[in-house]
């Protein structure tokens, strides 16, 4: 009988230590994607201030949007602790969450038609109009 219960502990623990390193990872992989997404934005920022077109960001803008479309996925329940500046926000009003999400998906798609069109002011233009939405996230659903 002390087998079988010590089995069981074991188990638990297994199942326990396992659910951890998942979310670990699901916390990192976030966490290297928005990293990312701001070395996009540093990137572009050049290109922007000297009202360049950006055609050459059309990749770049095409992964940022695929990224931020998936980005309320990237925050499973269950992953906000750890290595996270992701406050319970997140899941308690998911609905503003993906909002802001879709928004700045909207602002990612003006940007992209602004560098397709190869307008270095309306690249400029939609570029300025993409941070202020990261902030407005980050004001919301992160920790400093």
């Amino acid at each position: 009988m002390k087998k079988i219960w010590l089995a069981g502990i074991a188990v638990l623990a297994m199942g326990a230590a396992t659910a951890a390193w998942a979310q670990g990872e699901v916390i990192s992989a976030r966490r290297a994607g928005l990293k990312r997404m701001g070395e996009h934005m540093t990137a572009m920022k050049a290109v922007a201030d000297a009202r360049g077109a950006g055609t050459q960001f059309n990749a770049t803008i095409e992964e940022m949007i695929n990224f931020y479309q998936g980005l309320p996925a990237r925050f499973p329940v269950g992953s906000g602790t750890g290595d996270t500046k992701a406050l319970p926000t997140i899941w308690s009003d998911s609905v503003g969450f993906s909002g802001a999400s879709a928004d700045t998906v909207a602002k990612l798609q003006a940007l992209r038609t602004a560098a397709v069109g190869g307008d270095g002011a309306a690249f400029q233009a939609a570029w300025q109009a993409v941070g202020p939405t990261c902030g407005a996230c980050h004001r919301t659903y992160r920790a400093r």
